[in-house]
């Protein structure tokens, strides 16, 4: 099934708010006022390393006053990046580790209800070392692979990105 990809526009626009991570944009259409975000989106990666394990990262989020264990993530904000780039700058700055192979396994749009958000996900063959320390405020989490994908499927996962990319991942290794 695929999603209509026709254009849609709305009668007019506001901006309400502009960020440096995104902008909100007051929009009338037809059927009603809607309040969106504009986001510059983002790219994600499952880092496995050659003995199986899958990096993670623990860091605060501060919108949900927690921390989670996530993949390596960040914004598409480097002028010229695409999210391929993206997803190894992040890897290695959040985890110090470095990619041999990476691949692209889909994408999501984290919430299509009032942002326009699109994060690319991948999946990369990490070398067995890393080559740096992760960025401060990062504690880099090492757990075996088939484990964390376990508690993906399990809706043990909280962050949608990570569980929603691991399980892509188990896929792609499953049918290799």
């Amino acid at each position: 099934m695929t999603d209509d990809t026709s254009s849609h526009e709305p009668m007019s626009a506001e901006t309400v708010y502009d960020g440096s991570i995104f902008t909100l944009v007051h929009e009338h259409w037809p059927n009603g006022e809607y309040d969106v975000v504009r986001h510059r989106g983002a790219a994600a990666v499952v880092p496995v390393t050659p003995d199986g394990d899958v990096l993670l990262v623990r860091q605060l989020r501060p919108a949900i006053r927690q921390e989670l264990v996530e993949i390596p993530a960040g914004l598409l904000d480097a002028a010229g990046e695409d999210a391929l780039a993206c997803a190894a700058r992040e890897l290695f700055e959040e985890t110090g580790y470095r990619h041999e192979s990476m691949e692209f396994i889909g994408g999501i749009y984290t919430s299509a209800g009032y942002s326009d958000e699109y994060i690319h996900l991948f999946w990369a063959r990490t070398f067995a070392e890393p080559e740096a320390m992760p960025e401060e405020g990062i504690l880099l989490v090492r757990e075996p692979f088939a484990e964390m994908a376990a508690a993906a499927r399990a809706g043990r996962v909280r962050d949608a990105k990570t569980a929603l990319a691991l399980v892509l991942t188990a896929r792609r290794l499953d049918a290799s």
